[in-house]
């Protein structure tokens, strides 16, 4: 095949690549400048895209001897990761910046670039695996637990499966990945991995939003309504957060609380105690899958699933089934980032999840990834969430 490996200056993504020259493949490397300001150099683990990190993916290029790019793709990821993670957070609800740069970066404007540039396929050291069925291709989870990320690529659909080439998925280790780029010669061998989101290298999310978005005092809430603290911008909190309340006094049992709602229309921010967090349903809105839909989903009958909704979470079991839109309903503009379906387009069918166990700390803006066993059969952006012993106003 054609190859473009996406070279992100980390020691996965030079793996991969060398894999994919080994495997005969004609490889391209290609890194993308996804900041206006890059850093020149990153602190430890902490930041990507810095002018360090383009210099280690050439290098790992010119190692491997494959020509090396770097394509600008700076105004397409502010517009459709960092602006649309603080429309998300401005609207009362917690983003994932990861998988909407997989979405809208590395699998569909790099992949359409690769595409029209004649390559069959893009390269990158994701830990997962795709497997060849004769209902077509499917992604399934990698070959170790600990290291799986199919998760960031459950946003992935059937047409760009299709071109996706994930090299490291069958390894068993992140040890022995490093291992072999010294064993090539590649100087990122042991570079650390990157954390956090990408544009906020210092990790300070509360305060970075504080420069984007006007955020202003407010009343913190107990559950039955009555004020019990003040908070410094409602936007800047998430559901199930615990630390930063500054609560001025305990809650009558004596045990912490935790943030329940987020109401940005009247800044305000809901606490009680960790069991008004257990959530026993879920809707969810920008539903995709990754190849083929399981049968149920045009009958709208149940079907069993375990579901995922942090990259680092455990599954756990649930049944789905998908709602059809109401045809006899107009859609109208869209009110905001996350209900897209809106500007007079036809309405989008909806995922109801109903959880065997619940689960707590969920908050609308999450994605919630469908499995069954190892297979990926989509996502989902999660819109409310029901708890058994809450209810949002």
């Amino acid at each position: 095949m054609k190859v473009l490996a996406a070279m992100s200056g980390g020691v996965d993504s030079a793996v991969a690549a060398a894999r994919a020259v080994d495997a005969g493949h004609e490889v391209v490397g290609v890194h993308l400048a996804l900041s206006r300001m890059p850093g020149t150099l990153r602190t430890g683990s902490r930041g990507c895209c810095t002018i360090e990190d383009s210099s280690d993916a050439w290098r790992a290029c010119e190692k491997l001897g494959i020509p090396f790019y770097v394509w600008d793709f700076s105004e397409r990821f502010k517009a459709d990761v960092v602006d649309d993670f603080i429309s998300e957070y401005a609207a009362g609800r917690t983003p994932n910046p990861c998988m909407r740069c997989n979405e809208k970066i590395k699998f569909e404007a790099l992949l359409d670039k690769a595409i029209a540039l004649g390559f069959d396929a893009v390269a990158t050291g994701h830990y997962a695996k795709i497997i060849e069925t004769e209902n077509g291709r499917e992604l399934h989870r990698a070959a170790t637990w600990t290291k799986d990320q199919s998760y960031v690529l459950g946003v992935l659909n059937e047409q760009q499966l299709a071109h996706c080439y994930f090299p490291l998925g069958d390894t068993p280790s992140k040890d022995l990945v490093r291992a072999e780029a010294a064993e090539r010669g590649l100087s990122v061998a042991q570079k650390p991995d990157s954390h956090d989101i990408c544009f906020i290298p210092d990790g300070d999310t509360r305060g970075w939003l504080a420069e984007q978005i006007e955020l202003k005092n407010g009343p913190i809430l107990d559950a039955e309504g009555n004020q019990i603290g003040e908070h410094e911008g409602a936007e800047a909190y998430t559901v199930g957060q615990r630390r930063g309340l500054k609560l001025g006094r305990p809650a009558p049992d004596g045990k912490p609380r935790f943030v329940l709602e987020i109401r940005p229309k009247d800044n305000t921010v809901v606490a009680g105690p960790q069991e008004l967090l257990e959530i026993d349903r879920i809707t969810g809105i920008r539903l995709s899958w990754a190849g083929k839909p399981v049968p149920e989903a045009a009958t709208g009958e149940w079907f069993e699933i375990q579901l995922q909704i942090r990259a680092h979470a455990d599954p756990v079991p649930a049944r789905a089934r998908v709602e059809a839109p109401d045809p006899a309903e107009d859609s109208g503009p869209a009110e905001d980032a996350a209900h897209p379906e809106g500007d007079g387009a036809a309405a989008a069918p909806t995922l109801v999840v109903e959880l065997q166990d619940p689960l707590k700390g969920v908050a609308p803006g999450q994605t919630a990834v469908m499995y069954q066993d190892t297979r990926v059969l989509g996502q989902a952006t999660i819109d409310t969430a029901r708890s058994r012993n809450y209810q949002p106003a």
